[in-house]
């Protein structure tokens, strides 16, 4: 029995093939599709590959982005915990003794807007090692989700929620004009960086480096 290697050629999975794939893989990587022509052995195997033969593993959801960050906030699950993180920050406030709910509610929205702020709109890079020359290097978080593509799902979500927070506190408030002013001021910090009409923007040149 001849030794195997894996070979990638299946979308989503990757085939347990003999040793003599590797060879038309290699090759096919280097003097291109040319190679595979009718009745050549590397033809066979990447015919079989396509039609699904030879033993599949699943390789689980690996990400192939040159940047991971402008796909990470795509995840139901990441939108999941960031709710679930709104709500453990809300229930600790409220467990601190003498604190009354109308500040509970704004201490919840004023830190919540600052932490967005703070990591969506001001850092800016990537924390992986990315070959595009530097281009993240000078992108905010936002700018970089979705390759800077508006109004993608992500986007709606992180831009619907700061808002339904807002009317939250409000209400919870009883609208009471400091709280009130204090909670718009925050959302705003939020919500005009978002636009799109200021992607890429650096008002005064205040964070452009």
């Amino acid at each position: 029995m001849q030794p195997s290697c894996i070979v990638t050629w299946a979308p989503r999975a990757v085939l347990l093939v003999p040793r003599a794939a590797c060879f038309c893989h290699q090759s096919w990587a280097r003097e291109g599709p040319g190679l595979l022509t009718p009745g050549n052995r590397c033809w066979e195997w990447k015919r079989k590959a396509a039609a699904g033969g030879g033993s599949r593993m699943n390789v689980g959801t690996a990400h192939s982005e040159v940047n991971p960050n402008t796909r990470v906030m795509n995840s139901r699950g990441i939108w999941l915990s960031y709710v679930l993180a709104i709500g453990l920050l809300h229930v600790v406030l409220l467990s601190i003794p003498f604190v009354s709910v109308p500040v509970v509610w704004t201490l919840t929205n004023l830190i919540h807007n600052m932490g967005m702020y703070i990591f969506l709109h001001t850092v800016k890079g990537t924390p992986f090692e990315t070959p595009d020359q530097g281009k993240a290097r000078l992108l905010t978080h936002w700018e970089q989700m979705d390759y800077g593509v508006q109004f993608t799902a992500s986007r709606k979500f992180l831009t619907i929620t700061p808002i339904v927070l807002y009317f939250l506190t409000s209400f919870y408030t009883k609208y009471d004009q400091i709280h009130f002013i204090l909670n718009t001021v925050s959302l705003m910090s939020v919500l005009i960086p978002k636009l799109p009409q200021l992607h890429g923007v650096r008002i005064f040149g205040i964070n452009k480096y």
